[in-house]
């Protein structure tokens, strides 16, 4: 076999890898829901959700599949074919990624199957940063985004990190809602560290989001509106840390002004619409983890969109943050009251989103049969 240099990271190099998680993702959904199908491992129709037939629910198999092999193809680039060593460079947090990541697809995949109660499951989640922790990924300080210098945290270090990936899993996994919406949002926030990672030079980062990209997308084939599988916690849960994952090993490792706000600008929607929630049900005196129907979603489709319709305009919001994420960069904007002025801006822009949606107003309960899409028997099944 005739080597093929590649200097890394390059938009072939990137493309490749895309192509390649893609590519499995399409190959391996449609087995995995066949196999969910003959299993009886679908989710079902109930009063909260929005689908009116039984839809499979391990898309995240076909999801992970595809970043698994992209991974596996970095891998063999760099063994046999002359690639810049990244993944095999001997950082061991790059191991650390993909046990953590590993722990929790598991967690993900038996809460799919068997079900767990929900402290089982954070402490799976917990394992999974422990793991990803253990190999040095973790957030040691604090850049300031308004200004020079920046805020080492010490013993902090831990705890905090433990907090932000499995706070990522989490939004992901409650914005989970609607046909496409996680997913969609996932590959956005994916190219968005992606571009980050370019800019910054961190090859491991750029790998690790490109075979995240590949596998959104492909799932997206088969999981946008009307849906025929589910990524279910498999999906989402690992999604969500594995952005988790990238943001450390890529944007986080900066000392520039982005470090800290880019992140949660980009994953804003979903971290938006998590905090709306917790926040809503504490002031009306119902427990955190009690489901209601007060998210994004649902509050646009009793305004009378579409799903795809509602899907979309949050897409264009979760994009409209990341733009902002990235524009928080030094060389883009190197006056810190330029960056507190785009900051202010998109927290004011999705305040009054959430304002005008009702966000913080009462909801009702897992158990009110109040979605509209639910009450429309007309509409036509799944396939």
């Amino acid at each position: 076999m005739i080597p093929i240099p590649i200097s890394t990271p390059n938009l072939f190099h990137i493309a490749l890898l895309i192509a390649i998680a893609l590519a499995v993702t399409l190959w391996v959904t449609p087995v995995v829901r066949r196999m969910s199908v003959r299993a009886h491992l679908v989710d079902r129709p109930a009063a909260r959700k929005v689908h009116t037939t039984a839809v499979p629910r391990l898309g995240g198999v076909g999801i992970m599949s595809g970043f698994a092999a992209a991974l596996l193809l970095e891998v063999a680039g760099e063994m046999w074919l002359s690639w810049q060593p990244i993944l095999l460079s001997g950082d061991k947090q790059v191991l650390g990624t993909v046990l953590g990541v590993a722990v929790i697809f598991i967690v993900g995949l038996v809460d799919d199957i068997r079900g767990m109660k929900a402290r089982t499951k954070l402490a799976g989640q917990l394992i999974a940063a422990v793991v990803t922790i253990a190999f040095g990924l973790k957030i040691d300080f604090f850049a300031n985004p308004f200004g020079p210098g920046r805020l080492a945290i010490d013993w902090l270090s831990y705890p905090l990190t433990a907090l932000w990936l499995v706070g990522f899993a989490n939004v992901f996994n409650l914005i989970d809602g609607l046909d496409g919406l996680a997913a969609g949002i996932a590959g956005i926030a994916a190219m968005s560290f992606l571009a980050l990672a370019f800019d910054m030079n961190q090859a491991i980062a750029a790998v690790l989001a490109a075979s995240l990209i590949g596998g959104c997308l492909g799932f997206l084939r088969y999981n946008f509106n009307p849906a025929s599988i589910y990524m279910g916690d498999s999906g989402a849960l690992s999604i969500g840390f594995a952005l988790g994952c990238v943001s450390l090993t890529g944007v986080m490792k900066s000392a520039a002004a982005i470090s800290l706000v880019a992140p949660l600008l980009i994953i804003g929607v979903p971290l938006f619409d998590t905090a709306s929630a917790i926040i809503r049900r504490r002031r009306h005196g119902r427990p955190i983890h009690e489901a209601d129907n007060g998210h994004i979603h649902h509050r646009l489709l009793h305004r009378g969109f579409t799903q795809r319709q509602t899907v979309l305009l949050i897409y264009a919001w979760s994009g409209a943050l990341a733009i902002g994420g990235y524009a928080m960069r030094d060389e883009i904007l190197p006056s810190p009251l330029a960056r507190l002025g785009v900051l202010a801006f998109m927290l004011g822009l999705s305040a009054f989103l959430a304002n005008r949606l009702g966000l913080f107003d009462p909801a009702r309960a897992h158990g009110d049969d109040t979605n509209p899409r639910r009450r429309d028997a007309r509409r036509k099944p799944r396939a």
